[in-house]
């Protein structure tokens, strides 16, 4: 039985291949304006390292964002469910999952079937989301990629707002004419958006084991900024950012009455 997941992300559009519930293969494409054409490019490229055809798959459910721009699917599931149900799929003693994005990060409760408990989202403020370090790294004027290795660095002799994207960008600004290091600006930049999913943490609650996914999940400054500030080991599983799209694969099992 093969079945696929399909995330509608602001980025990109993720597919994930299942068979027998074991991961086939991945595809991904950016969103671009005509979201038909990136589900295509992301599903004939995970059809092509899978080695199996568009009519082998028996159910497709769409997740994401973007889920009502799909052009294609049998079944839909919210963001939140998939993720949890990834979340425990990925590793099962997983109770609390982060997931941040490109213009949306998450907070979810689970139990140890995936079942969601309890969730925060952030959905109005890019200062809460990927978007955010992108902001701030164009401030800082440094590759966004390398801006996580130089936070690194850097000691938390600073400080900057998270509280809007525009007070933030001032005060990176202002930081630079201080002639404040670039390291120590760049672990602020991380350290304020972990602050603000911190604060999301708090309202849901805080139940080990706590993992991490979502495309910020990969930046190496975001996660050690994430750490520091919930004062607790972090999981993060390869391919974070293919969770929405694995969750949504597992629903569409269960849709064939799979386990």
């Amino acid at each position: 039985m093969i079945v696929a997941g399909l995330d509608m992300g602001v980025q990109n559009v993720k597919v994930v291949l299942l068979k027998d519930r074991k991961i086939l293969s991945r595809g991904l494409a950016p969103s671009g304006f005509e979201p038909e054409k990136a589900v295509e490019k992301a599903f004939q490229e995970a059809l092509e390292k899978a080695e199996v055809a568009f009519s082998d798959i028996q159910h497709i459910t769409a997740t994401g964002v973007g889920v009502e721009l799909a052009p294609k699917f049998d079944s839909k599931i919210s963001v939140v469910s998939a993720d949890a149900r990834a979340a425990v799929y990925l590793h099962p003693s997983a109770r609390t999952v982060i997931d941040v994005g490109a213009e949306e990060s998450r907070v979810i409760n689970c139990d140890e079937k995936g079942s969601v408990l309890d969730f925060a989202l952030n959905d109005r403020c890019a200062a809460g989301a990927g978007a955010f370090l992108e902001a701030m790294a164009r401030a800082l004027e440094v590759k966004l990629e390398e801006m996580g290795a130089l936070s690194l660095k850097a000691k938390g002799t600073t400080s900057i707002s998270a509280t809007c994207v525009i007070f933030g960008e001032s005060d990176v600004v202002s930081l630079i004419h201080k002639q404040e290091p670039k390291h120590e600006i760049a672990r602020a930049i991380y350290d304020a958006l972990a602050e603000r999913i911190v604060s999301m943490v708090h309202r849901v609650g805080l139940k080990p084991d706590v993992i991490l996914v979502g495309g910020v999940a990969r930046d190496i400054g975001f996660a050690a900024a994430l750490k520091r500030k919930l004062g607790t080991e972090i999981v993060i599983p390869e391919n974070p950012e293919y969770a929405g799209a694995l969750g949504a694969a597992l629903y569409a099992v269960e849709n064939l009455g799979g386990r």
